[in-house]
């Protein structure tokens, strides 16, 4: 019973999820579009650059704004509309207004991007606007708003209402006098003062927005690393399905093996020699001065490949000569298909040369 419950719990902990991601979890959690992000970071900046740009850009703003108001006041209103003058009238208004929208659009998408960037780098994919029949499950959806990230935005979402509605009422506390005082100024006067504080309030709401996006930021990021954390075995079967499971790569090089021997027994026929030692070791070599620089090793074996290099030289009328220690030496330092070590040149060519003589033939060695 004991030992049951050792390795019931050893099999729980294997499923426990502690583990950081692989590389490869990492990159397929990434083509899912499953990224650490923080919608709130780039709505953040376009905010706060939009807001700098109306401070730095004030003069550009006022003299588009004045010439629209002006062009309207002092010579549009007195038109006489007709079909010759309205397209005219209306392109005008129309550049006159993307000239004041063009800095806003532009900052916004610049903006935009760099922030994206700067989160996710480039990603490029459509899997998560694919449409799953799991999105609209009510389940899934009731669980999704009684969960801890929900929780979480709530409260994200009233801190920052509580912290932007103190800071506006503390601007406008401060500026109670003034506002008090509105009813008895001009009207330029009134819109220098309005536009003053909301640009003064954008940026102060601007800045303390990106810092709470930072923080979000750093929150998605851990939960991104903890929701795509793994558990040992996942592990385990990741490694097993990129390097292969390893008793079928044990299947394939015993195959391999077995192929690679009956090759290397084909060629034991075309040998001159079988050197052996006589029974643990035995090698095959072949020679022709006409083709070769050195002798070639066409097969080797230990044991019992060395009893069937043997049993198939005796069959084929290949000479077996017993040599223990040039059999050793060879088998060690020799590779098949490959010309024996220089050093061992002398002791082949001697019972190379003997072999000839027993056979009655005279070759070089």
């Amino acid at each position: 019973m004991q030992t049951f419950r050792f390795r019931l719990d050893l099999q729980l902990f294997n499923q426990e999820k502690t583990e950081p991601a692989t590389p490869k979890k990492r990159q397929e959690t990434r083509q899912e579009g499953q990224v650490a992000m923080s919608q709130e970071l780039p709505a953040a900046f376009i905010l706060l650059f939009i807001f700098l740009s109306f401070t730095m850009l004030g003069d550009y703003y006022a003299e588009r704004f004045l010439r629209i108001f002006g062009d309207l006041f002092e010579s549009w209103l007195t038109y006489d509309l007709t079909t010759g003058n309205l397209m005219p009238l209306f392109s005008s208004l129309l550049i006159q207004l993307l000239m004041i929208i063009a800095p806003v659009f532009i900052i916004a998408v610049v903006t935009a991007l760099i922030s994206s960037y700067y989160q996710v780098g480039i990603l490029l994919t459509a899997k998560p606007i694919m449409p799953k029949l799991s999105k609209i499950n009510p389940i899934a959806g009731a669980k999704q708003l009684v969960s801890l990230r929900s929780m979480v935005e709530v409260l994200k979402s009233i801190l920052k209402l509580i912290i932007i509605g103190f800071m506006v009422y503390r601007s406008l506390w401060g500026q109670k006098d003034t506002l008090l005082a509105l009813g008895h100024m001009e009207p330029l006067q009134i819109f220098q003062f309005t536009a003053s504080i909301t640009l003064s309030l954008g940026v102060k709401i601007a800045a303390l927005l990106v810092v709470l996006a930072i923080f979000d930021y750093i929150y998605q990021k851990y939960e991104y690393e903890k929701s795509i954390k793994m558990s040992k075995q996942d592990i385990k079967d990741e490694h097993k399905k990129s390097e292969g499971d390893p008793l079928i790569k044990g299947k394939i090089r015993e195959k391999q093996r077995r192929m690679a021997i009956q090759r290397m027994m084909q060629n034991v026929p075309k040998a001159d020699v079988v050197i052996t030692n006589p029974t643990h070791f035995a090698v095959a070599l072949q020679y022709d001065g006409s083709q070769m620089d050195a002798p070639v090793v066409l097969a080797k074996g230990m044991d019992h490949l060395a009893l069937r290099i043997r049993e198939l030289a005796k069959d084929s009328n290949v000479m077996i000569m017993e040599n223990k220690p040039l059999a050793r030496a060879l088998y060690d330092r020799a590779e098949i298909g490959e010309a024996i070590p220089a050093d061992l040149f002398q002791a082949v060519a001697e019972v190379l040369a003997y072999v000839y003589r027993m056979k009655g033939r005279v070759k070089k060695a």
